[in-house]
């Protein structure tokens, strides 16, 4: 083992229709290797307290985190990004230190944190939506995908990643996760615990392709 992916909450989302409101937060994960130390998702704003203390009981000042992502945009993804002022910033496909932007085409190419860690761009949920794929951890490879995937009940319902959480391209969304499952022994999705990929989920999945009309 040389890399390690530890979960540090798990994230959660829930339709409550008498109010009219989905109340969500994000799963967050700490993946280290070595000196490399990343956090992906960072909690919605008012967690901040919350993050903190997590951090606290693993013996982990905000200092030591090198790495911070947000794998898009949304706010109850990247709630306390500024925490981590000593970081490398990755918010989708937007790399940043301080007012310095890296010129890195996802298109083109992965981004590489280390020879086991890397960053690609997987849209769908939103069209700049990236994963953190860690290898040789001792579960294998695992995908850190945000809202890629909403949580793993979402490969027998469509409706959970498509509808309820919505999606900008549920084509392009497909095909991501799609890839994800080939490529991943685990998945950490957006608002739930860890998975394990097994082949009745990565056939499950096939039979969403009906589902996907644009």
């Amino acid at each position: 083992m040389i890399v390690t992916v530890e979960v540090i909450k798990n994230g959660y989302s829930e339709i409550d229709l008498g109010k009219n409101i989905m109340r969500a937060n994000c799963t967050c994960t700490l993946v280290k290797e070595n000196n490399v130390l990343i956090i992906v998702d960072t909690f919605t704003a008012w967690d901040r307290l919350v993050l903190e203390k997590e951090l606290e009981n693993r013996n982990i000042r905000v200092t030591d985190i090198t790495h911070a992502v947000g794998t898009h945009g949304h706010s109850d993804h990247i709630g306390n990004l500024n925490l981590f002022t000593n970081a490398q910033h990755i918010v989708g496909q937007s790399i940043s230190h301080k007012d310095e932007y890296l010129l890195h085409s996802f298109e083109d190419s992965p981004f590489n944190i280390t020879e086991n860690i890397e960053i690609i761009a997987t849209p769908g949920h939103t069209l700049s939506d990236v994963s953190v794929i860690a290898k040789n951890t001792d579960l294998g490879t695992v995908a850190i995908v945000g809202d890629l995937f909403e949580r793993e009940e979402d490969i027998f319902n469509s409706v959970l990643w498509r509808i309820t959480a919505g999606s900008e391209s549920p084509k392009l969304q497909y095909q991501n996760r799609n890839k994800i499952l080939n490529l991943a022994d685990y998945i950490v999705p957006g608002h739930g615990p860890m998975f394990k990929v097994t082949k009745e989920l990565r056939l499950a999945h096939v039979k969403q392709i009906e589902n996907i009309t644009e």
